[in-house]
């Protein structure tokens, strides 16, 4: 061997050996992450909260309505007060204690406890909620608190596993594995805006407000409802969106309320299902009025973006804020046109505490 070749493999070897060692970490990798989430959830379930809320509710006596008895509730009105206890799950989602969970957990309550993985306790107040994305934020004041690490909804793909993270029937807090059956899943009446992730990962009552998290213990959205004809887990359940969350969670802090942009149209669908929605009518004094769109011009895209059935667009204009201006590209009566105009605050908003 001259000594050109065996400088050339000694060059050659050492490569081939950091190529197959590379290969074999990812391989082991790999296994690990379809295998074994054990690090997933130690990273996350710290953030992960159980929320206990009281609430009182008038009681009506089952003989008050009846004639007969009636006049033995003369002295009032029949009812009674009882205290009512539900349960649910929560997120923490910043070390000042603030807490994400959903607007049906603590909706009405009168009290609010909230256990923390380390088995601390305290009391929690609403610094806001939005029954529109059935959201709500809590604030504790504890220290030594674990945030979650959040990442963006918009990188998993269907058939990635994922992790659900609550407080089922009480139990304490769970663990159930399955994968992202779907995304972007709307029209389903459940609340205002609908962007749901969709996972067949087990979730029962008690795991409303709890973490949808990837392999890695990062959250992807917050648990909210299942869809059930029994009360249990059907293999299919929602979860909102973690940017959704946090950019709701945000204005409800510094505001006391979402704050959504609003174009004041109504609009369906095409239906040959191509790109474009009919504008289908117009709010008096509204952007869209100002602008000079009718009821009848098909609305293709909004700043350049294609608006889809409509959804894609008014989650667009859903998440302009009030004050920036849009452009709007439309075809009247097969002739197309560009308007500008400046987007409002969304009307329906209310402040529910």
């Amino acid at each position: 061997m001259n000594l050109s070749s065996h400088k050339l493999l000694s060059f050659i070897w050492p490569a081939l050996c950091g190529v197959l060692l590379g290969l074999c970490i990812l391989f082991y990798k790999q296994i690990g992450d379809n295998g074994d989430y054990s690090q997933a959830v130690e990273r996350a379930a710290p953030s992960v909260v159980n929320i206990y809320t009281t609430k009182i509710v008038e009681q009506q006596h089952p003989l008050a309505s009846d004639p007969f008895f009636r006049h033995f509730f003369s002295r009032g009105n029949g009812s009674r007060q009882q205290l009512s206890r539900s349960l649910g799950s929560g997120v923490i989602v910043s070390d000042d204690g603030f807490i994400l969970t959903n607007y049906h957990v603590i909706q009405g309550a009168n009290e609010i406890l909230v256990m923390l993985h380390d088995g601390r306790q305290a009391l929690a107040t609403i610094v806001g909620s939005d029954a529109d994305t059935d959201l709500a934020v809590l604030k504790v004041s504890l220290e030594k608190l674990n945030p979650i690490e959040v990442t963006n909804p918009d990188r998993i793909k269907v058939g990635n596993p994922v992790l659900a993270i609550g407080n089922p029937y009480g139990f304490g807090q769970t663990v159930t594995q399955g994968i992202v059956s779907a995304t972007g899943r709307y029209g389903l009446g459940i609340s205002q805006f609908e962007n749901f992730i969709q996972t067949d990962a087990a979730i029962n009552p008690g795991n409303s407000g709890g973490a949808l998290i990837d392999i890695q213990g990062r959250l992807l959205g917050i648990n909210t409802v299942i869809y059930t004809q029994t009360g249990g887990a059907t293999g299919i359940g929602l979860a909102i969106p973690s940017d959704l969350a946090l950019r709701t969670m945000s204005d409800l802090i510094q505001y006391g309320r979402p704050v959504r942009g609003w174009l004041g149209i109504e609009v369906r669908p095409l239906f040959n299902g191509e790109n474009g929605v009919m504008v289908t009518g117009v709010a008096n004094n509204s952007p869209a009025s100002a602008a000079g769109v009718k009821s009848g011009d098909i609305l293709v895209e909004i700043n350049g973006e294609a608006v889809g059935d409509g959804h894609e667009g008014m989650k667009l204009i859903a998440f302009t804020r009030p004050g920036e201006k849009v452009t709007l590209s439309l075809f009247r009566n097969q002739e197309k046109l560009k308007v500008e105009t400046e987007v409002s605050v969304y009307p329906g908003l209310i402040t529910r505490s």
